[in-house]
């Protein structure tokens, strides 16, 4: 972009190592940082992918917490699916989770130059073509288990973004992925923030990360169809795209587990969107996942709790969880 980058920003999110991270309390996680990463550098990929599905096929029985978050996502979705069916696409999610959970540290082990090479991208042009011409652009980003790949790519070519970020329970693993995220560039923004940091930055030229799934359970999402169910989905990137004035991209951040390779997929832009409808809109967003996934399930984030909000009113993440209870 022709754009001067101006990367710092007051409102963005940005934790700082604390002594505090010395303390008892984390030194677990610093033992697992000691073995997650030599076990990283040193472990050929198709290792990681038979380690990560022989784990895989031992969880896929344990239903309960997130596990069962995904068997009752995917009844939901895919209820023309036999039972085994679903069994297959939830071991090989999470065969890809765990293989991507075992190479994620090389991101930032590895130079600059290594995880460019250990990139596959299709469909540079569909965000160079706006760039170039100093055209705004917001990323519409499936929750993927290689989520912050893209953006971490991007940044390293000079291209980087403004994502809103959640704080992680474990202060010192916030501060680790919060620099990772950002090692080569962009900002990161708390919701807490507001909206207004995220619009200046995408029109600064910052590429905006929007995350068009999560159940935010606000009283303005839209009921909409979503595979075979409907799903709450918040409307707000329309608005989004027309204050910045911004194309909407869609990127699916993905995982090959068995080459250990992250492969971006930049897709078309939306066209004519807005549509000055919110439910037409919610539905755009929908099935624009439905297409990025088809034929690659296994890279979605099946458990998180997608279908929490229900237009009855009902829970199925806990009416499962008292009933596998009593």
């Amino acid at each position: 972009m022709t754009k001067q980058r101006h990367d710092y920003d007051a409102h963005a999110y940005n934790p700082e190592f604390s002594r505090a991270y010395l303390a008892p309390k984390y030194w677990g996680t610093w033992l697992m940082l000691l073995i997650a990463m030599p076990f990283s550098l040193l472990v050929p990929a198709r290792a990681k992918h038979r380690f990560a599905h022989w784990v895989a096929r031992k969880l896929v029985k344990k239903k309960k917490g997130t596990i069962l978050n995904a068997w009752l996502n995917l009844e939901a979705c895919f209820p023309e699916k036999s039972a085994q069916a679903r069994e297959a696409v939830l071991i090989d999610t999470l065969t890809t989770a765990g293989a991507f959970l075992l190479s994620f540290p090389l991101i930032t082990l590895r130079s600059r130059q290594w995880f460019q090479d250990h990139c596959d991208v299709i469909g540079m042009e569909h965000i160079t073509r706006h760039t170039d011409n100093d055209e705004a652009v917001i990323l519409f980003v499936p929750h993927t288990w290689a989520i912050d790949a893209a953006a971490i790519l991007f940044a390293s070519q000079g291209l980087p973004v403004a994502a809103f970020s959640k704080r992680q329970k474990n202060q010192l693993l916030d501060w680790l992925m919060h620099r990772q995220r950002v090692q080569y560039g962009g900002n990161c923004y708390e919701r807490e923030a507001g909206i207004k940091p995220f619009i200046r930055a995408v029109k600064r030229g910052f590429l905006g990360y929007y995350l068009p799934d999560e159940d935010m359970r606000d009283e303005s999402s839209e009921f909409v169809p979503f595979f075979a169910t409907t799903k709450a989905t918040l409307p707000s990137l329309g608005k989004l795209s027309k204050v910045t004035r911004s194309h909407i991209v869609p990127v699916l951040s993905g995982f090959d587990a068995k080459s250990g390779r992250f492969v971006i997929e930049v897709h078309p832009a939306f066209n004519d969107f807005p549509t000055g409808d919110s439910g037409t809109d919610a539905r755009m967003m929908n099935e624009q996942i439905e297409t990025m996934l088809d034929g690659q399930l296994d890279q979605y984030m099946w458990i998180l709790q997608l279908l929490r909000t229900r237009e009855d009113g009902r829970n199925i993440y806990q009416e499962a969880k008292r009933k596998r209870a009593s």
